[in-house]
Protein backbone atom coordinates (compact mmCIF):
# COMPACT_ATOMS: atom_id res chain seq x y z
CA UNK A 1 0.00 0.00 0.00
CA UNK A 2 1.61 2.99 -0.81
CA UNK A 3 0.17 6.99 -0.71
CA UNK A 4 0.75 9.20 -3.42
CA UNK A 5 0.50 12.98 -4.09
CA UNK A 6 -2.12 13.79 -7.22
CA UNK A 7 0.38 15.56 -9.57
CA UNK A 8 -0.81 14.84 -13.10
CA UNK A 9 -4.39 14.74 -14.95
CA UNK A 10 -4.66 10.79 -15.08
CA UNK A 11 -4.44 10.92 -11.24
CA UNK A 12 -6.90 13.25 -10.93
CA UNK A 13 -9.39 11.52 -12.88
CA UNK A 14 -8.57 8.17 -10.93
CA UNK A 15 -9.01 10.58 -7.61
CA UNK A 16 -12.49 11.68 -9.20
CA UNK A 17 -13.35 8.20 -10.62
CA UNK A 18 -13.30 6.43 -7.02
CA UNK A 19 -16.25 7.01 -5.50
CA UNK A 20 -18.09 5.87 -8.76
CA UNK A 21 -16.26 2.44 -8.41
CA UNK A 22 -17.19 1.58 -5.13
CA UNK A 23 -20.37 3.05 -4.11
CA UNK A 24 -23.64 2.17 -5.67
CA UNK A 25 -24.29 5.16 -8.14
CA UNK A 26 -28.28 5.04 -6.57
CA UNK A 27 -26.95 5.90 -3.50
CA UNK A 28 -23.55 8.20 -3.25
CA UNK A 29 -23.37 11.80 -4.67
CA UNK A 30 -20.60 12.64 -6.25
CA UNK A 31 -19.17 15.73 -5.64
CA UNK A 32 -18.74 18.59 -7.95
CA UNK A 33 -15.78 17.75 -10.58
CA UNK A 34 -15.01 21.51 -10.87
CA UNK A 35 -15.21 21.96 -7.34
CA UNK A 36 -12.32 19.63 -7.29
CA UNK A 37 -10.45 20.64 -9.95
CA UNK A 38 -10.24 23.90 -8.12
CA UNK A 39 -8.81 22.79 -5.40
CA UNK A 40 -6.19 20.62 -7.44
CA UNK A 41 -5.51 23.39 -9.76
CA UNK A 42 -4.77 25.79 -6.60
CA UNK A 43 -7.85 28.30 -7.82
CA UNK A 44 -10.44 27.46 -4.96
CA UNK A 45 -11.48 30.53 -3.04
CA UNK A 46 -10.07 28.27 -0.22
CA UNK A 47 -7.94 31.03 2.04
CA UNK A 48 -6.40 28.43 3.81
CA UNK A 49 -3.16 27.68 1.51
CA UNK A 50 -3.37 24.60 -0.87
CA UNK A 51 -5.09 21.86 -1.43
CA UNK A 52 -3.55 18.82 -1.61
CA UNK A 53 -4.80 15.40 -2.66
CA UNK A 54 -4.21 12.19 -2.08
CA UNK A 55 -4.44 8.53 -3.50
CA UNK A 56 -4.06 5.18 -1.81
CA UNK A 57 -2.72 2.17 -3.97
CA UNK A 58 -2.03 -1.19 -3.51
CA UNK A 59 0.22 -3.75 -4.33
CA UNK A 60 -1.18 -3.75 -7.64
CA UNK A 61 -1.72 -0.36 -8.48
CA UNK A 62 -5.02 -0.01 -7.90
CA UNK A 63 -6.57 2.79 -6.52
CA UNK A 64 -8.53 1.68 -3.33
CA UNK A 65 -8.47 5.44 -1.26
CA UNK A 66 -8.63 9.23 -1.37
CA UNK A 67 -8.57 11.83 0.94
CA UNK A 68 -7.50 15.95 0.98
CA UNK A 69 -5.42 17.56 3.50
CA UNK A 70 -5.87 21.03 3.98
CA UNK A 71 -5.59 24.29 7.31
CA UNK A 72 -8.05 26.42 7.54
CA UNK A 73 -6.74 29.64 10.62
CA UNK A 74 -10.58 30.45 11.11
CA UNK A 75 -11.17 26.91 12.22
CA UNK A 76 -8.09 27.05 13.88
CA UNK A 77 -9.55 29.93 15.74
CA UNK A 78 -12.87 29.16 16.60
CA UNK A 79 -12.18 25.72 18.10
CA UNK A 80 -8.70 27.30 19.87
CA UNK A 81 -6.30 24.19 18.31
CA UNK A 82 -4.34 23.85 15.28
CA UNK A 83 -5.75 21.17 13.15
CA UNK A 84 -4.59 19.39 9.83
CA UNK A 85 -8.41 18.85 8.10
CA UNK A 86 -8.93 16.05 5.42
CA UNK A 87 -11.39 15.74 3.29
CA UNK A 88 -13.49 13.58 0.08
CA UNK A 89 -12.69 10.53 1.99
CA UNK A 90 -12.90 6.92 0.25
CA UNK A 91 -11.38 4.05 0.77
CA UNK A 92 -12.63 0.04 -0.27
CA UNK A 93 -11.64 -1.07 3.32
CA UNK A 94 -9.73 -0.43 6.76
CA UNK A 95 -6.26 -1.48 5.27
CA UNK A 96 -6.63 2.02 2.84
CA UNK A 97 -8.40 4.03 5.42
CA UNK A 98 -5.18 3.20 7.81
CA UNK A 99 -2.68 4.04 5.01
CA UNK A 100 -4.38 7.38 4.55
CA UNK A 101 -4.61 8.32 8.04
CA UNK A 102 -0.91 7.69 8.22
CA UNK A 103 -0.22 9.63 5.74
CA UNK A 104 -2.48 12.23 6.59
CA UNK A 105 -0.55 12.27 10.42
CA UNK A 106 2.90 12.45 8.60
CA UNK A 107 1.66 15.89 7.21
CA UNK A 108 0.95 17.35 10.77
CA UNK A 109 3.88 19.08 11.62
CA UNK A 110 2.89 21.56 14.33
CA UNK A 111 -0.94 20.20 14.01
CA UNK A 112 -2.44 18.98 17.18
CA UNK A 113 -5.58 17.12 15.97
CA UNK A 114 -6.79 15.55 12.59
CA UNK A 115 -10.46 16.59 11.52
CA UNK A 116 -12.70 15.41 9.04
CA UNK A 117 -13.89 14.43 6.52
CA UNK A 118 -14.78 18.25 5.76
CA UNK A 119 -15.07 19.56 1.90
CA UNK A 120 -13.63 22.13 3.15
CA UNK A 121 -15.12 23.14 5.93
CA UNK A 122 -17.76 21.83 8.35
CA UNK A 123 -20.49 24.40 7.49
CA UNK A 124 -20.05 23.52 3.93
CA UNK A 125 -20.16 19.91 3.14
CA UNK A 126 -18.84 16.43 4.64
CA UNK A 127 -19.16 14.56 7.39
CA UNK A 128 -19.63 10.41 7.56
CA UNK A 129 -23.01 8.78 7.76
CA UNK A 130 -24.17 6.73 10.88
CA UNK A 131 -27.20 5.90 10.51
CA UNK A 132 -30.07 5.85 7.57
CA UNK A 133 -27.70 3.86 4.74
CA UNK A 134 -30.49 2.98 2.92
CA UNK A 135 -31.50 6.06 1.82
CA UNK A 136 -29.57 8.19 -0.86
CA UNK A 137 -27.88 10.78 -0.34
CA UNK A 138 -28.30 14.66 -1.97
CA UNK A 139 -26.88 17.34 -3.08
CA UNK A 140 -24.76 19.13 -0.10
CA UNK A 141 -24.84 16.14 2.04
CA UNK A 142 -22.46 12.66 2.09
CA UNK A 143 -23.12 8.68 1.68
CA UNK A 144 -21.35 6.18 2.75
CA UNK A 145 -21.76 2.53 3.07
CA UNK A 146 -22.62 1.43 6.88
CA UNK A 147 -19.35 -0.20 7.60
CA UNK A 148 -17.28 3.01 7.40
CA UNK A 149 -17.99 4.75 11.10
CA UNK A 150 -16.26 1.55 12.22
CA UNK A 151 -13.55 2.21 10.56
CA UNK A 152 -12.86 5.45 11.55
CA UNK A 153 -13.86 4.76 15.11
CA UNK A 154 -11.36 1.45 15.23
CA UNK A 155 -8.44 4.00 13.92
CA UNK A 156 -9.06 6.28 17.28
CA UNK A 157 -10.99 8.69 16.17
CA UNK A 158 -13.93 10.26 18.05
CA UNK A 159 -17.14 11.56 17.01
CA UNK A 160 -17.57 15.27 17.09
CA UNK A 161 -20.61 17.66 16.16
CA UNK A 162 -23.54 14.88 15.74
CA UNK A 163 -26.31 16.01 13.55
CA UNK A 164 -29.28 14.61 11.16
CA UNK A 165 -30.02 15.36 7.93
CA UNK A 166 -34.22 15.33 7.31
CA UNK A 167 -36.76 15.30 5.14
CA UNK A 168 -40.52 16.40 4.88
CA UNK A 169 -43.45 15.32 2.27
CA UNK A 170 -44.86 18.13 1.06
CA UNK A 171 -48.07 18.81 2.20
CA UNK A 172 -50.81 21.76 1.34
CA UNK A 173 -49.65 25.01 3.86
CA UNK A 174 -51.65 28.24 4.07
CA UNK A 175 -49.15 30.79 2.86
CA UNK A 176 -48.82 33.53 5.90
CA UNK A 177 -51.49 36.30 5.51
CA UNK A 178 -50.15 40.42 5.15
CA UNK A 179 -51.84 40.69 8.98
CA UNK A 180 -49.14 38.24 10.32
CA UNK A 181 -46.11 39.53 8.31
CA UNK A 182 -47.60 42.86 10.19
CA UNK A 183 -47.79 41.76 13.20
CA UNK A 184 -43.79 40.90 13.49
CA UNK A 185 -42.99 43.94 11.50
CA UNK A 186 -41.50 42.49 8.52
CA UNK A 187 -42.44 41.91 4.95
CA UNK A 188 -41.56 39.20 2.60
CA UNK A 189 -39.47 39.03 -0.96
CA UNK A 190 -39.05 36.93 -3.12
CA UNK A 191 -35.71 36.31 -4.80
CA UNK A 192 -35.04 36.88 -8.60
CA UNK A 193 -32.79 35.54 -10.87
CA UNK A 194 -31.71 38.81 -12.27
CA UNK A 195 -31.64 39.99 -9.16
CA UNK A 196 -29.31 37.18 -7.95
CA UNK A 197 -25.95 39.63 -8.10
CA UNK A 198 -27.36 42.23 -5.55
CA UNK A 199 -29.05 39.32 -3.46
CA UNK A 200 -26.21 37.06 -2.95
CA UNK A 201 -23.85 39.48 -0.78
CA UNK A 202 -26.81 40.59 1.67
CA UNK A 203 -27.40 37.19 1.74
CA UNK A 204 -23.42 36.63 2.92
CA UNK A 205 -23.83 39.20 5.28
CA UNK A 206 -26.99 37.62 6.83
CA UNK A 207 -25.57 34.30 7.28
CA UNK A 208 -22.58 34.83 8.87
CA UNK A 209 -24.41 36.70 11.17
CA UNK A 210 -26.72 34.05 11.39
CA UNK A 211 -24.59 31.52 12.47
CA UNK A 212 -21.83 33.30 14.09
CA UNK A 213 -22.53 31.62 17.53
CA UNK A 214 -22.62 27.73 16.21
CA UNK A 215 -19.31 26.28 17.76
CA UNK A 216 -18.32 24.94 14.57
CA UNK A 217 -19.32 27.94 12.07
CA UNK A 218 -16.47 30.16 10.36
CA UNK A 219 -17.56 33.48 8.86
CA UNK A 220 -17.77 32.84 4.90
CA UNK A 221 -15.49 35.39 2.64
CA UNK A 222 -17.28 36.96 -0.53
CA UNK A 223 -15.10 35.02 -2.77
CA UNK A 224 -15.96 31.54 -0.96
CA UNK A 225 -19.68 32.80 -1.47
CA UNK A 226 -19.18 33.23 -5.16
CA UNK A 227 -18.00 30.02 -5.35
CA UNK A 228 -20.50 28.41 -3.63
CA UNK A 229 -23.66 30.33 -5.54
CA UNK A 230 -21.77 30.32 -9.19
CA UNK A 231 -25.03 29.12 -11.41
CA UNK A 232 -27.36 29.63 -9.00
CA UNK A 233 -29.23 31.95 -11.33
CA UNK A 234 -30.09 29.42 -13.91
CA UNK A 235 -30.79 26.76 -11.09
CA UNK A 236 -32.97 28.88 -9.18
CA UNK A 237 -36.97 28.50 -8.61
CA UNK A 238 -38.05 31.69 -7.70
CA UNK A 239 -40.41 30.40 -5.32
CA UNK A 240 -37.82 28.85 -3.52
CA UNK A 241 -35.52 31.54 -2.39
CA UNK A 242 -37.47 34.29 0.28
CA UNK A 243 -36.30 36.89 2.58
CA UNK A 244 -37.64 39.10 5.17
CA UNK A 245 -37.26 42.13 5.29
CA UNK A 246 -37.58 44.68 8.31
CA UNK A 247 -39.15 48.87 7.94
CA UNK A 248 -35.96 50.33 6.54
CA UNK A 249 -35.40 47.71 3.91
CA UNK A 250 -32.78 45.23 5.59
CA UNK A 251 -33.62 41.55 5.44
CA UNK A 252 -33.75 40.07 8.69
CA UNK A 253 -34.37 36.96 7.77
CA UNK A 254 -33.95 34.24 4.62
CA UNK A 255 -34.56 30.84 3.04
CA UNK A 256 -33.01 29.26 0.06
CA UNK A 257 -33.91 25.74 -1.25
CA UNK A 258 -32.98 24.54 -5.12
CA UNK A 259 -34.63 21.37 -6.62
CA UNK A 260 -32.57 18.41 -6.29
CA UNK A 261 -30.09 17.58 -9.24
CA UNK A 262 -28.97 14.58 -6.97
CA UNK A 263 -29.97 12.40 -9.64
CA UNK A 264 -28.25 14.44 -12.89
CA UNK A 265 -25.10 14.68 -11.01
CA UNK A 266 -25.59 11.00 -10.50
CA UNK A 267 -25.46 10.07 -13.80
CA UNK A 268 -22.74 12.59 -14.90
CA UNK A 269 -20.27 11.67 -11.91
CA UNK A 270 -20.01 14.73 -10.62
CA UNK A 271 -19.36 16.16 -13.73
CA UNK A 272 -20.63 19.55 -14.53
CA UNK A 273 -19.15 21.33 -17.21
CA UNK A 274 -20.57 24.07 -19.56
CA UNK A 275 -21.66 20.54 -21.77
CA UNK A 276 -23.53 19.18 -18.53
CA UNK A 277 -24.50 22.60 -17.56
CA UNK A 278 -26.39 23.00 -20.89
CA UNK A 279 -28.01 19.79 -20.42
CA UNK A 280 -29.46 20.87 -16.80
CA UNK A 281 -30.56 23.50 -18.28
CA UNK A 282 -32.45 22.42 -20.86
CA UNK A 283 -33.93 19.50 -18.43
CA UNK A 284 -34.84 21.18 -14.93
CA UNK A 285 -37.81 20.71 -15.06
CA UNK A 286 -37.10 17.24 -14.52
CA UNK A 287 -35.74 17.97 -11.27
CA UNK A 288 -38.97 19.39 -9.72
CA UNK A 289 -39.88 16.29 -7.90
CA UNK A 290 -37.59 16.90 -4.45
CA UNK A 291 -35.97 20.06 -3.36
CA UNK A 292 -33.23 20.61 -0.68
CA UNK A 293 -33.46 23.46 1.85
CA UNK A 294 -29.68 24.48 1.81
CA UNK A 295 -30.03 26.93 4.08
CA UNK A 296 -31.90 29.20 6.72
CA UNK A 297 -31.34 31.41 8.92
CA UNK A 298 -32.46 34.47 11.16
CA UNK A 299 -30.34 37.96 12.19
CA UNK A 300 -29.51 37.18 16.21
CA UNK A 301 -31.68 40.50 17.36
CA UNK A 302 -34.19 39.26 15.20
CA UNK A 303 -34.71 35.53 16.74
CA UNK A 304 -37.83 34.25 18.66
CA UNK A 305 -40.09 36.31 16.86
CA UNK A 306 -40.98 33.55 14.76
CA UNK A 307 -39.71 35.06 11.40
CA UNK A 308 -38.53 32.15 10.20
CA UNK A 309 -41.86 30.29 10.61
CA UNK A 310 -43.21 32.26 8.90
CA UNK A 311 -41.01 32.18 6.08
CA UNK A 312 -40.85 28.70 6.16
CA UNK A 313 -44.38 28.31 5.57
CA UNK A 314 -44.22 30.38 2.48
CA UNK A 315 -42.04 28.47 1.35
CA UNK A 316 -43.68 25.06 1.59
CA UNK A 317 -46.68 26.76 0.16
CA UNK A 318 -44.16 27.76 -2.56
CA UNK A 319 -43.21 23.74 -3.02
CA UNK A 320 -47.09 22.65 -2.67
CA UNK A 321 -47.71 25.02 -5.82
CA UNK A 322 -44.76 23.84 -7.48
CA UNK A 323 -45.05 20.33 -7.96
CA UNK A 324 -42.70 19.20 -5.32
CA UNK A 325 -42.60 16.22 -3.38
CA UNK A 326 -40.37 16.62 -1.03
CA UNK A 327 -37.84 18.33 0.89
CA UNK A 328 -34.67 17.23 1.87
CA UNK A 329 -32.74 19.27 4.61
CA UNK A 330 -29.02 19.59 4.74
CA UNK A 331 -27.40 18.97 8.15
CA UNK A 332 -29.01 20.11 11.62
CA UNK A 333 -26.98 19.65 14.65
CA UNK A 334 -28.17 17.70 17.99
CA UNK A 335 -27.17 20.64 19.78
CA UNK A 336 -29.85 22.82 17.40
CA UNK A 337 -33.33 21.59 18.59
CA UNK A 338 -34.50 25.17 17.45
CA UNK A 339 -33.56 23.85 13.74
CA UNK A 340 -35.15 20.93 14.44
CA UNK A 341 -38.33 21.89 16.01
CA UNK A 342 -38.55 23.93 12.72
CA UNK A 343 -38.55 20.87 10.82
CA UNK A 344 -40.64 18.88 12.89
CA UNK A 345 -43.49 21.57 12.68
CA UNK A 346 -43.51 20.66 8.55
CA UNK A 347 -44.16 16.91 9.22
CA UNK A 348 -39.78 16.99 9.08
CA UNK A 349 -38.14 13.42 10.09
CA UNK A 350 -34.61 12.44 10.32
CA UNK A 351 -32.78 10.78 7.12
CA UNK A 352 -29.63 10.27 8.03
CA UNK A 353 -27.15 10.04 11.54
CA UNK A 354 -24.12 12.41 10.68
CA UNK A 355 -21.13 13.08 12.20
CA UNK A 356 -17.37 14.41 11.94
CA UNK A 357 -13.93 12.67 13.44
CA UNK A 358 -11.49 14.46 15.23
CA UNK A 359 -8.40 12.35 16.32
CA UNK A 360 -5.26 13.46 18.09
CA UNK A 361 -1.66 13.90 16.45
CA UNK A 362 0.86 12.59 18.62
CA UNK A 363 3.18 14.47 20.53
CA UNK A 364 6.41 13.28 18.67
CA UNK A 365 4.44 14.43 15.05
CA UNK A 366 3.55 17.83 16.68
Amino acid sequence: MRVEVVATRRQLREFLRLPLDLHPRDLAVPLQAPTVRSWWRGTSPHPGGPVELLLARDDAGVVVGRTTAHRDARLDAKLGTRALLFGATEFADATAAGALFAALEARATGERELIGPVSLLPNQTGGVVTSGWAERGFVDSPWNPAHVPGVYEAAGFRRWHEADTWVADVRPVDAPTAAEWAAVGVRPEHGSRRAMGRLVPELLDLLNASFAALPYYTPITPAEMRAATDGLAWLLDERLLLLARDEDGAAVAFVLAVPDITRFLQATGGRLGPVEQLRLLATRGRYREDAVLVIQGTRPDRQGEGILTLLSRELHAGLHAGGYRRLRMTSVGRDNPASARQSERFGGRPLHGLTFYRRPVPQERA
